[in-house]
């Protein structure tokens, strides 16, 4: 077992004044992402002292399984495999962290993609041992592509490769030039993909060796995992710019003949408020100024983008859940648009079949107009296709049967994506981000 290193506290003495950074694991099944996560919470000392106690009762006596620290459900722990998204806390000194555990199964590759939205970094880990080391350039397995390249196209700011098991290799000179090969490979991938990697990374789970602290060989003097974490940038609310906010609930105050003042609520999904703005109303169009802003039953000067907030206008307008409050004339409802389609249903995708979408708060019908072209995650060449099949990504037409205000993803999360829904199943069948 590694050390504790000196910068690890626990979670209540952080000073709160640190940004979290949200961050969620990924790449191929049993490569090691619970073990990982597991290694980050035991050196932060970040479980229960009942939970430490029933696992060394577990292993008896041999090493504790540190996998078992986020394999929570029961499925999970008969199979050794992670099913669900697991999330966990940790901190520094310098840091508050969010992690994310994403399944490394095919079949779950939509908890993959629920991970990584909204994720300010992605560690991708990479299990040296599955990899033919002997040929001269290294094949990476297909679920370490498909799952750089969801985090690419969800737009996750940073992307870390951490080379898993590197104490595997104990031959002499083994351990470097394996990791040499790998890095060479992840490189040559990203750079295709157009994938910008923040970091490639040594590291073994099992034993701590680059996680929590740098790793004791001569031939690596870069940071440690959690180095590189403690650096990363957070993303940042979008506070500049239009307003846009998706309604969840209307709340009418009291009782009566149905005049009494109400209160949009939602989550701000871009820019912020106040009271004498002007806004308008999608999908009626109507405007209205703001008379009052509202969190937490209190009436405040302002709100902005990441808060959740009541606004109370001058005037009374028929708005319910799924309308979108925004800046006036910022937005202008489309029933067409293109956007990157990640299918994550075993039925495939199909021209000309009706789904339901969701955006924001708003259930529209929409049916697949055209497939442009699928991605290939082995060449990453785009190819002609007539359908989807489960995990496969492709450049799509959206037709809708009523007009949306949607935005580009890479200029708003919120504005910019959408979930596909089987009406047949209620199955969440793929992932659209507007381009």
């Amino acid at each position: 077992m590694s050390a504790v290193p000196d910068n690890i506290v626990h979670q209540q003495d952080v000073d709160t004044q640190h940004r979290a950074l949200r961050f969620l694991t990924a790449g191929s099944v049993d490569d090691g992402k619970s073990t990982l996560i597991g290694r980050l919470l035991y050196d932060s000392r970040a479980i229960l002292a009942d939970q430490l106690d029933t696992l060394e009762k577990r292993a008896a006596g041999a090493p504790i399984d540190l996998s078992l620290l986020t394999d929570g459900l029961e499925a999970e722990r008969e199979q050794g495999i992670t099913i669900d998204v697991a999330y966990r806390y940790f901190a520094t000194k310098t840091r508050k962290f969010i992690i994310a555990d994403a399944p490394g199964h095919e079949q779950y590759t939509r908890n993959m993609v629920t991970a990584a939205a909204g994720s300010d970094a992605a560690v991708v880990l990479v299990d040296i041992t599955k990899l033919d080391l002997s040929q001269a350039e290294v094949a990476l397995l297909p679920q370490t592509r498909r799952h750089s390249l969801l985090a690419h196209l969800l737009r996750v700011p940073s992307i870390v490769f951490a080379i898993n098991k590197i104490d595997a290799l104990a031959e002499p000179g083994a351990a470097q030039a394996g990791f040499a090969k790998v890095s060479a490979a992840l490189r040559a991938f990203a750079e295709q993909a157009g994938i910008a990697v923040t970091a490639i990374i040594p590291v073994s789970a099992l034993r701590g060796d680059n996680v929590t602290q740098p790793l004791d060989a001569d031939w690596y003097d870069g940071p440690s995992l959690l180095q590189v974490l403690e650096g990363l940038p957070a993303l940042q609310e979008q506070v500049e710019g239009q307003l846009l906010i998706p309604v969840q609930y209307v709340a009418r105050e009291g009782e009566g003949t149905g005049h009494q003042p109400r209160t949009l609520w939602g989550r701000i999904a871009h820019g912020q408020v106040r009271a004498g703005d002007e806004v308008q109303i999608l999908p009626s169009g109507e405007k209205a100024l703001v008379a009052e802003v509202r969190r937490a039953g209190e009436t405040v000067a302002h709100a902005v983008a990441g808060e959740s907030a009541g606004l109370v206008l001058d005037r009374q307008l028929d708005v319910s859940r799924g309308d979108w409050v925004l800046t006036p004339g910022s937005a202008t409802p489309v029933q067409s648009f293109e956007a990157t389609l990640a299918w994550l249903d075993t039925e495939p995708a199909q021209l000309g079949r009706k789904y339901w979408v969701r955006h924001g708060n708003r259930w529209v019908q929409a049916r697949i107009a055209a497939i442009e072209h699928k991605l290939d995650i082995h060449s990453l060449a785009e190819t002609e296709a007539q359908e989807l099949a489960v995990n496969e990504i492709g450049h799509v037409r959206i037709e809708l049967q009523a007009a949306l205000p949607v935005e580009p993803y890479a200029a708003n999360r919120v504005g910019g994506s959408l979930i596909v829904v089987d009406p047949s199943s209620n199955r969440t069948s793929g992932a659209l981000l507007v381009r």
